[in-house]
C-alpha cells in the first residue's frame, strides 16, 4: 500500500518536520537509528525523493541484495526489503540511484519482535504514575534489546503521513516514563524467546474507541455513526481523530501483533461497542496488511457507581469480540482491580497475562493453558444450575474459603446471592429461595472482585446467562 492520500486535490503533509538528505531522499520518524524491524518478514519501507528517481535499500543482515524502487510523480516511494533471523546491530543503507555516496544510514537496527500497544489510560499509564514495587522495577528495567517508539498525542482531522517519536532502548530512567504495559509485556516476550522487541506505544487516556477507527468506516456504518460522546477538552472524541494522527503514520509497518487496553470511555455506550471494536481490528489489519493477532484487556473493576451496568456491559462486549474475532484474546482482570482507583497498580499482571497469551498463541512456546475461563453452558437441574467453562480443563480454584460473586434470579427477576461448589471443572450453584433458576451472573456490575481461577492462575470471567433446562426436567 503506498502511503499517497489526497484531499481536495491536495498532497497531505506530515505535519511534522523531518530530515532531509541534499539528494532530497527522506524517511518518516518510525525509520530511525535504534528500531527495531520485524523478523523473518518482508517488512515495508518507506520515504520520500525527487519524483522518477531510483531509490535502493540494502540491509547489513543481507548485504548482497539491493532492493529497488522508483519514486513516483508526487514524491512517494516504498520498497519491501526481506528480514532474517532475530539478531543486530545491523544498519539499513538508503539511497537515490546514482549517488551511492549520499543518502541516509539507519545505524543500530535490530531483528525482533514488534508489537502495537494502543489504548486509553491504562495503556498510557507509566511507572512514575504509579504501579507495584514501582522503584525496584524501575532499577531493574536494564534492556537495551527492548526499544520503545512511543508517539506524542496528536490527533488530526486528516490522514497523517508522519508522527513524531525516535526509538529508545528500555533503561530505568525511559522506562519509568512509558507504558508499563507494554514493558511488562515486552520483558516477557524478550526474556522467554531471547530477541529484541519493539514497542511502539500509541495511547491516549479517556479516549473512546471510536477515535483510533477510520472516520470513514465509522460515518458509513449507520449504527456507529450513530453514537455520540460528550465533548471534552482534554482529548479527542471525533472519530477518525488519532487513527489519522497515531495509527496511519505507522501503517503499513511490520509488526508482530497489537495489544489494546481500553473501554472505560465507551460505558456509556457499551451496546455498540463490540461492533466499533471489530471494526477498529479489521481496519487495522487492512492497514498493517497482515491478519495480525489482536489481544485485549478486559476493563478491571472500579465504583463507577453507573445504574445502567455500563462497565459490566462492556466487558460482556469485549467477550463477544473475543468470541467472533478470529486470532484474538481477552485478558480478564477480574482479579487486580482497586474499586476505588480507575488506574490500578497491579500492570505487572495485566502486561503478563497479554505476553501469557502471545507465547501460548502466536508464538506457541507456552503448551499449559494462557487463557481464563468463560462460561459454556448454564444448566438448571430443579433449584440447582450446573456451570461448565472452557479453559478450565484442569479443573477450578478458589483463593478464600467461600466462593463469592454469584447470583441467581428466578422468574420474578430478583437475584439471590448463590452457593457455589467446584466438581472440577464444574461448578453447581444453588440461592435460597430460588426454585426456578432462570438467571445466573457471576462479577457483573462495576466493581465486584471474583475468587475463582483455573489451575494455571488465570481468573474467571465475569458473564450474566440464560439458564437453560436439563433435558431429563423438561
Amino acid at each position: 500500500m503506498l502511503k499517497t492520500f489526497l484531499y481536495a486535490g491536495l498532497l497531505l503533509c506530515p505535519s511534522v518536520s523531518r530530515s532531509q538528505t541534499s539528494t532530497g531522499l527522506s524517511l518518516p520518524h518510525i525509520f530511525s537509528d535504534g528500531m527495531v524491524l520485524q523478523q523473518q518478514s518482508n517488512v515495508a519501507i518507506w520515504g520520500w525523493g525527487e519524483a522518477s528517481a531510483t531509490v535502493c535499500l540494502i540491509g547489513s543482515w543481507n548485504p548482497k541484495d539491493t532492493v529497488r524502487t522508483q519514486v513516483d510523480a508526487i514524491g512517494h516511494w516504498q520498497a519491501k526489503i526481506n528480514t532474517v533471523r532475530h539478531g543486530g546491530p545491523y544498519t539499513l543503507r538508503i539511497y537515490t540511484h546514482g549517488r551511492e555516496q549520499q543518502g541516509i544510514t539507519l545505524n543500530d537496527v535490530w531483528l525482533g519482535e514488534v508489537w502495537v500497544c494502543s489504548g486509553q489510560s491504562n495503556m498510557e499509564w507509566t511507572p512514575a504514575n504509579g504501579i507495584e514495587n514501582r522503584e525496584a522495577e524501575v532499577e531493574a528495567a536494564r534492556f537495551t534489546q527492548i526499544r520503545y517508539f512511543s508517539l506524542p498525542k496528536r490527533g488530526s482531522d486528516y490522514l497523517q503521513e508522519d508522527c513524531e517519536g525516535k526509538w529508545e532502548p528500555c533503561t530505568p530512567a525511559v522506562m519509568r516514563k512509558r507504558s508499563a504495559v507494554a514493558y511488562y509485556f515486552g520483558r516477557r516476550i524478550h526474556q522467554t524467546l531471547d530477541v529484541p522487541v519493539g514497542l511502539i506505544v500509541s495511547a491516549w487516556g479517556g479516549t473512546p474507541a471510536e477515535v483510533w477507527v477510520p472516520e470513514d468506516s465509522i460515518r458509513n456504518d449507520p449504527q456507529l455513526a450513530a453514537v455520540t460522546h460528550e465533548h471534552v477538552p482534554w482529548w479527542p472524541v471525533k472519530a477518525g481523530k488519532l487513527y489519522n494522527g497515531m495509527v496511519h503514520p505507522l501503517l503499513p509497518y511490520g509488526i508482530a501483533g497489537a495489544i489494546w487496553y481500553q473501554g472505560e470511555s465507551n460505558r456509556d455506550t457499551p451496546d455498540t461497542y463490540a461492533r466499533t471494536l471489530r471494526t477498529l481490528i479489521n481496519s487495522w489489519r487492512s492497514g498493517f496488511e497482515k491478519d495480525i493477532p489482536f489481544y485485549m484487556v478486559q476493563i478491571a473493576p472500579f465504583n463507577y457507581n453507573d445504574p445502567t451496568n455500563g462497565p459490566a456491559r462492556i466487558r460482556e462486549a469485549q467477550e463477544q469480540v473475543w468470541r467472533t474475532t478470529p486470532h484474538t484474546g481477552l485478558v480478564v482482570t477480574n482479579d487486580v482491580g482497586n474499586p476505588n482507583n480507575i488506574h490500578p497498580a497491579k500492570k505487572k499482571e495485566v502486561g503478563e497475562r497479554l505476553a501469557g497469551l502471545a507465547l501460548g498463541k502466536t508464538y506457541g512456546v507456552i503448551k499449559e493453558e494462557v487463557e481464563s475461563p468463560f462460561l459454556e453452558t448454564a444448566v438448571a437441574h430443579k433449584q440447582k444450575v450446573e456451570l461448565t467453562f472452557c479453559h478450565a480443563a484442569n479443573g477450578l480454584v478458589c483463593s478464600g474459603k467461600k466462593i463469592k460473586g454469584f447470583r441467581i434470579a428466578g422468574e420474578d427477576g430478583r437475584f439471590v446471592e448463590a452457593k457455589a461448589r467446584i466438581n472440577g471443572s464444574r461448578l453447581t450453584l444453588e440461592a435460597p429461595g430460588v426454585k426456578y433458576p432462570r438467571t445466573v451472573t457471576y462479577c457483573f456490575d462495576d466493581a465486584t472482585a471474583g475468587n475463582l481461577f483455573n489451575k494455571e492462575g488465570l481468573p474467571l470471567a465475569p458473564f450474566r446467562a440464560q439458564c437453560t433446562t436439563a433435558p431429563t426436567e423438561r
